[in-house]
């Protein structure tokens, strides 16, 4: 059984910068991308980055786009999530997701169906 740990979260003012990491307790041969979701209070879950375990192909949500980075340290079985010019509304608990149950996607990459593992998720929050 994969577990996800994320750690990174925490306090900062607009404007700064965050970076968050999740260590899957183990590799597993069938993963085939990660991602960071999140919720803020009163909201549903919503995609923020993905990334193929080969750490190539990101791809983001148009609201991080330009300002966070999803990247991946195989050796480490760790992905992260560089957070920069962060917002009020980024506040939210993030959440890592690993896909292994298959290499086909039969949603878009930013749903969270295509997802089997979850992490407890970290919170971030940005004040004013």
């Amino acid at each position: 059984q994969v577990q996800l740990i994320e750690s990174g979260g925490g306090l900062v003012q607009a404007g700064g910068s965050l970076r968050l990491s999740c260590a899957a307790s183990e590799h597993t041969f069938s993963s085939y991308a990660m991602a960071w979701f999140r919720q803020a209070p009163g909201k549903e879950r919503e995609f923020v980055a993905a990334i193929n375990w080969s750490g190539d192909n990101p791809y983001y949500a148009d609201s991080v786009k330009g300002r966070f980075t999803i990247s991946k340290e195989n050796a480490k079985n760790t992905v992260y999530l560089q957070m920069n010019a962060l917002k009020v509304e980024n506040t939210a608990v993030y959440y890592c997701a690993e896909k292994t149950s298959s290499a086909i996607y039969q949603h878009p990459r930013n749903s969270e169906a295509e997802y089997d593992y979850w992490g407890q998720g970290t919170q971030v929050t940005v004040s004013s």
